[in-house]
């Protein structure tokens, strides 16, 4: 509650945004409040003196002196320089200096006739021999003088300060505003006071009280004491100086004697509610703007995080690529940045993967946020960010960039040497000052990449032969599309045979780019670049395609096929619904379900499970087989085996790896093929290339095989040509209608 009061009367702590913004609002409305003064006194200056100089030819501004019109003058150098000060605090420029020049001559006569008056007045004391009564009898006209000289020369010292080419400080506006209100205040007090005690009105204290009170904006409490000290003041001196019996109306002199003295209770019930009303606007006008501050500063507030995290790492706290990709190409456009001298480097963290699934993501995150610090601090003035998740790039100079790269692997090979990190680097040299930091970014990173399973090597530089290999990555990245509108995408089918006659029962649909410039490209070159860019689906999508249409054509022409297996990545299920494309072209095509399988790869089942779960569960829902590919190749294959349902388990090639010599081998692959049967799936090793490496398959049960020992992956048509010829057999189940069109 202490706090609500606290914070309601202004005592609360202010930002300094809010602190600026009223800074601010109060110097915006002491420009019109100025202009408006300056112009309203110049006028009735110019009017007074007209009135002075018709009926008085001497001295005209000694005689507006003498009728206490001094104030008129301070009144007008304070509004100069207001208005040089706001104008300068909005703008920042400081053309408003001149205005300085008037309110300093302005100022300079008004003290010199106030000296003028004081001299005046006690040389007539003198001549009277009233020397005693001085202080008595003009006390209050000589602290008005007093403080009209205080005034004008505070006014001075500020005009000076204006005039000379400083920074804008904010104590310096505040002191004159403050010192433009007290003088709007004094001049109001003093001119109605006289006005109102010879029968006139009150109105231009009113006036100032709400030019000071309503248009700039106080802290509730100050603008308590302003309002109350004013009004104090002003009832105080109308009180002293006010007599009835000399009251003037407008027929002349009235004799009101028979009347106290005084104010009387309207005066006093209409001052209070004056300043009663005052008060509240003022109040209320705090509040507004204070609302209104926060509000600005919250969307501020907004504003600088937007503009910081579109530079700035959120995790790491060092810069991102879309500040590096900026200041890269500014920095290579410098006359004096001598390209030659010039390199990108990109880090990866090597073992980073398995440093996460065994310590946690957090102590990952930890991880990650030292290593971007010690890049920063060893390549120290240098252009460093982070590309994205475990990876760094940095442009520096190529002069000592080996020593730093050396250091940095070594440090960064302390942080944890249990899991036994360490950092490969990948580097690119531009040619010329024209280069694209992304296509240079790429060109190192392309480098890291090609080292990444080489465990004896830390570095590689991109040269001629990589520079190869990222123009074939960046071909195939560009014309995928046409390459499948062409018809360079072509299915490659590798025959599965059955370990009991050796009769083909199924096909495994492999993918080749049959290229007019490269020519004929495996999926090594081109799978991985694909799912890098996440464009891959287009190529499975293709693949069933094909697979349809060779099947259609098979059956409408009575040609022998067999069920064909298709390999389904893991990114499929992400950019789109694949098992959706599937069911469309199966039924385009009029494809039973029996004769497509789908392989799902073990590595895919270690990210988005509960996707591939809902998939998985709709294609086996739908009537095709699911097949867990690469089995035995990951780390988790027996817990993928307890959490999911497969037809078909495929064996990996690297189990036949030295079968011959690794008596391990062989009672690992008779406990797989059993556990395949306790499970009530179909066991098929792949890779098979020997003939004894089949006649121990077959004695131990392995359901199916698949390898060059039987066929290497052909288009379709040899495929048929091998079976006309005897080399391969069908299946007796898929011969039905053999040469027979249907």
């Amino acid at each position: 509650m202490v706090k609500r009061v606290k914070s309601w009367l202004g005592f609360g702590e202010q930002s300094k945004y809010v602190k600026d913004y009223f800074h601010t609002t109060n110097m915006k409305a002491s420009i019109y409040m100025s202009a408006v003064i300056i112009v309203l006194e110049l006028w009735m200056i110019i009017r007074m003196t007209r009135s002075i100089f018709t009926d008085n030819l001497k001295g005209v501004f000694w005689v507006l002196v003498e009728k206490y019109y001094t104030n008129y003058f301070v009144l007008l150098a304070s509004g100069l320089i207001m208005l040089a000060f706001a104008l300068k605090h909005i703008t920042q420029k400081s053309s408003p200096r001149w205005l300085g020049l008037p309110a300093i001559v302005v100022c300079g006569l008004v003290i010199a006739a106030e000296v003028r008056i004081v001299f005046v007045r006690t040389g007539d004391l003198i001549a009277k021999n009233k020397i005693d009564s001085v202080m008595t009898e003009y006390r209050s006209k000589y602290i008005q003088s007093f403080i009209i000289i205080l005034s004008s020369l505070m006014l001075i010292s500020m005009a000076i300060s204006v005039m000379i080419h400083q920074k804008d400080r904010r104590w310096k506006s505040l002191f004159v505003l403050y010192l433009f209100s007290f003088v709007c205040l004094d001049f109001g007090i003093v001119l109605s006071a006289n006005s109102y005690s010879e029968g006139g009105q009150m109105l231009t204290f009113l006036t100032m009280v709400l030019y000071v009170a309503c248009l700039l904006t106080w802290r509730p409490y100050v603008g308590f004491l302003i309002l109350t000290g004013s009004y104090l003041i002003f009832y105080y001196k109308i009180s002293g100086m006010l007599d009835l019996s000399t009251v003037k109306d407008f027929s002349g002199t009235v004799d009101f004697s028979q009347f106290p003295t005084g104010l009387g209770d309207g005066i006093k019930i209409n001052g209070f509610m004056m300043w009663l009303s005052t008060m509240i606007f003022c109040f209320s006008n705090y509040h507004k703007t204070m609302a209104q501050a926060k509000k600005d500063e919250d969307l501020e507030s907004v504003n600088d995080h937007l503009r910081q995290i579109s530079v700035i790492d959120e995790l790491t706290g060092i810069h991102n690529m879309v500040y590096f990709r900026s200041e890269a190409e500014k920095l290579l456009k410098y006359v004096t940045t001598d390209t030659s001298n010039t390199i990108y480097l990109f880090f990866d963290i090597e073992n980073f993967k398995y440093y996460n699934e065994k310590n946690g993501f957090h102590a990952g995150n930890e991880i990650l946020i030292k290593t971007a610090h010690l890049i920063e601090e060893e390549f120290s003035g240098s252009l460093v960010a982070r590309f994205s998740d475990d990876h760094f790039v940095v442009l520096t100079k190529f002069d000592g960039a080996d020593e730093k790269r050396e250091k940095l692997r070594q440090r960064i090979a302390k942080l944890d040497e249990d899991t036994r990190i360490s950092l490969k680097c990948g580097a690119y040299r531009p040619h010329s000052r024209e280069n694209d930091p992304s296509l240079a970014c790429d060109r190192a990173r392309f480098a890291c990449n090609s080292i990444k399973k080489h465990f004896d090597q830390s570095y590689r530089l991109y040269d001629s032969e990589l520079e190869e290999q990222f123009k074939r990555k960046q071909y195939i990245i560009n014309n995928v599309d046409s390459a499948i509108e062409n018809g360079y995408i072509r299915v490659y089918y590798q025959p599965v045979l059955s370990t009991a006659d050796t009769s083909i029962v199924g096909f495994e649909a492999l993918a080749r780019w049959q290229d007019p410039i490269y020519g004929l490209m495996s999926p090594n070159a081109f799978i991985e670049v694909l799912e890098e860019h996440r464009q891959i689906h287009k190529i499975d999508i293709c693949m069933i395609e094909q697979v349809c249409q060779a099947y259609r054509g098979a059956a409408d022409n009575g040609f022998p096929f067999a069920p064909v297996s298709l390999n389904f990545s893991r990114l499929d299920f992400e950019l789109c619904d694949i098992v959706g494309e599937l069911k469309r072209l199966a039924k385009k095509y009029n494809v039973p379900t029996e004769y497509l399988d789908i392989e799902i790869t073990e590595s895919a089942l270690s990210t988005a499970q509960e996707v591939l779960k809902e998939n998985m569960k709709r294609l086996q829902d739908a009537g095709y087989k699911v097949w867990l590919d690469d089995f035995g190749s990951g780390y988790s294959s027996l817990n993928v085996l307890k959490d999911y349902q497969f037809d078909v388990l495929k064996i990996d090639m690297k189990f036949l790896a030295g079968f011959s010599k690794n008596e391990k081998t062989k009672p690992i692959l008779m406990n797989i093929v059993n556990l395949t049967k306790q499970l009530d799936m179909i066991s098929l090793t792949e890779g098979v290339e020997e003939k004894n490496q089949f006649r121990f398959l077959a004695s131990i049960g392995c359901d199916r095989v698949q390898g060059y020992l039987f066929s290497k992956p052909m288009p379709y048509g040899d495929i048929c040509s091998k079976i006309e010829d005897g080399e391969l057999k069908i299946s007796e189940k898929y011969m039905q209608g053999y040469g027979v069109k249907q």
